[in-house]
């Protein structure tokens, strides 16, 4: 009998396969700045012609190259995760089509064709999000494809105002009289789709999707496309000094969000999409201070520890008897050691903690906010975030590996599983030494103009310290923690954005619907519908049977009584003649 190869771990080999190939490539573009540009007519009649771009530069083959690797482990880890899924195969499909579209969004510099990777990741998203058909999914699939709908019609609107400039390549636009509201449409774009304010409820609803989704779509590919248009617009958008302040303002705004959400959240999932919200809101701030080459670079790292996190957390909540609450875990490190040692490495990473991958990215980042001319109330914000970041992680860490033991029993079934364990460890390791060889390839490829004091170079680290300590000391054991104060109620639902996305609109049309039931429904259709016409032809069969029955009951008396008048006169005459022959 044959071994018979899924097709989850098929599709997982050719994505690390691709992933290897191409990663020679990328060092040659990246180290030699080197960019090639393919133009493909496909047809041309008279003067009016359909072309395909493609572009081979070093953010794209290095993005193309993250992205498949990442989804290669996923799918690694997808073979035993989901192996009792019936529709496994169906499943793999639809990740294939999101890796697809996310590399059709980097390859092609035209905005109508680059809407091709665009909408295809909106619409796979929708299917990946309510894959397990339930009412929880299905709210939270209509939450996610309604906010990136917005985006998809800016982008739209954006193809239509580039009519102006003759062409769509996005490589090559300047300044013109609508520039402002070109800028305008394509911000907002990207905001929506990497869930900065006031669209950052999506984020976490997608939670309710399996969990290797959740680590494919929050670590580099649905979040990171709005980051990649806002990278692939840079030279563009950055001569607006206007989009730059905004930006940075509503990129802080969001971090801070995040980092005060993930300290009072309790699922475990939730946590995680939240550390992601405030990623990205780095990468965004970065942007925003003039740096698209170091929000590049945090992306790579984020998303190599990101997806890492995840995939541990799936495994743990796999084998928690799929209880996603944190208050409930507890000792797991004793039990899943391999696993809990990966989830550190990614939490530690996130954190920023010396050498590793996160590290290096972060560290610069908050170095250059120190270095730039921004607003010390933005800094401070800033570094408020960041010691945040080490204060849920510290809680997430404490909470669910360290803490005593719960109620809820762990069962270690998947420790020994091979598919798994070389996703994690594949990771572990990228996690680990990603940030230092990246640093050296962007530190050459981009090097940085300043030079800071050293008590300046350890405020990164004294921050985090700081966070750690604040955590261990101020906050409350999660499983002691039961009430829900207003304040808490105001954090856990992102400054009410949660409810303000969903419910407003779920009433407005919930009060018109019984609205619209009452009164033409139950109301005008009853009367002119067809239980009103079924009513009415009951109503006049009923009149039109009484009226014939009253008519036959008059005419039968009618009859009787004319027959008792010719029996009476017939009578009468019998006599007459009688008592006429008698009298003769």
């Amino acid at each position: 009998m044959f071994f018979k190869p899924k097709s989850s771990s098929i599709s997982s080999a050719m994505l690390l396969m691709y992933s290897l190939a191409i990663f020679p490539i990328t060092l040659g573009f990246i180290m030699n700045d080197k960019s090639i540009l393919f133009e493909w007519t496909i047809i041309q009649i008279s003067s009016c012609s359909m072309t395909l771009i493609l572009i081979l530069d070093s953010i794209s083959l290095s993005f193309s190259n993250t992205v498949c690797l990442i989804s290669g482990c996923v799918m690694l880890f997808s073979s035993s995760y989901m192996s009792h899924d019936p529709f496994l195969k169906r499943f793999t499909w639809l990740v294939m089509l999101f890796v697809m579209s996310m590399n059709l969004l980097v390859f092609i510099p035209s905005l109508p064709a680059l809407l091709l990777g665009w909408d295809g990741l909106g619409i796979v998203s929708f299917a990946l999000v309510i894959y397990y058909q339930n009412t929880k999914s299905l709210a939270a699939g209509m939450l996610t494809v309604l906010a990136n709908r917005i985006g998809d019609v800016m982008i739209l609107i954006s193809i239509g105002l580039l009519v102006l400039q003759g062409h769509w390549n996005i490589l090559l636009m300047w300044d013109f009289h609508m520039s402002f509201m070109a800028m305008i449409t394509i911000t907002v774009a990207a905001m929506t789709k990497s869930a900065q304010i006031p669209f950052s409820s999506w984020l976490p609803a997608a939670m309710a999707a399996p969990t290797p989704v959740s680590a494919l779509v929050h670590s580099s590919t649905l979040v990171t496309a709005g980051i990649f248009l806002v990278i692939r617009f840079y030279p563009f958008l950055s001569t607006s000094s206007a989009f730059m302040t905004a930006l940075l303002f509503i990129s802080v705004l969001t971090l801070l969000m995040a980092g005060l959400g993930a300290n009072f959240e309790n699922d475990l999932k939730k946590v995680i999409a939240l550390s992601t919200l405030s990623q990205l809101g780095v990468m965004m701030m970065s942007l925003g201070m003039g740096m698209p080459s170091l929000a590049l670079f945090h992306l790579y790292t984020h998303a190599l520890f990101k997806a890492l996190l995840f995939l541990c957390a799936g495994t743990i909540i796999h084998n928690s008897s799929n209880s996603q609450d944190i208050r409930s875990m507890g000792m797991i490190f004793c039990q899943a050691p391999l696993t809990i040692s990966c989830m550190n490495v990614a939490n530690l990473s996130l954190c920023g903690a010396p050498f590793l991958s996160g590290f290096y990215s972060k560290d610069l980042i908050l170095e250059v906010a120190l270095f730039n001319s921004t607003n010390f109330l933005m800094i401070l914000l800033i570094f408020l975030a960041t010691g945040m970041t080490a204060a849920y992680s510290l809680r997430l860490s404490f909470c669910s590996l360290w803490g005593s033991l719960k109620a809820n029993p762990f069962h270690a079934k998947q420790e020994k599983d091979a598919y798994i364990n070389w996703a994690t460890t594949i990771l572990t390791l990228a996690a680990i030494v990603a940030g230092f060889f990246l640093q050296t390839i962007f530190a050459d490829f981009n090097p940085m103009p300043f030079i800071l004091p050293f008590n300046y170079k350890m405020v990164t680290i004294s921050v985090i310290i700081l966070g750690l300590f604040l955590a261990m000391v101020l906050w409350a054991t999660p499983e002691g923690d039961k009430n829900m104060s207003k304040y808490k109620f105001f954090l856990t639902t992102m400054w009410f954005l949660a409810p303000i996305s969903a419910q407003p609109l779920t009433k407005m049309s919930m009060l018109f619907g019984t609205q619209l039931m009452k009164s033409v429904d139950q109301g005008w259709l009853e009367i002119l519908g067809g239980q009103g016409a079924a009513l009415t032809m009951s109503n006049l069969s009923t009149i039109n049977q009484s009226l014939q029955i009253k008519s036959f009951n008059f005419f039968h008396s009618i009859n009787s009584y004319s027959r008792k008048l010719l029996t009476i006169q017939s009578k009468s005459n019998y006599y007459m003649n009688n008592y006429s022959h008698q009298h003769w």
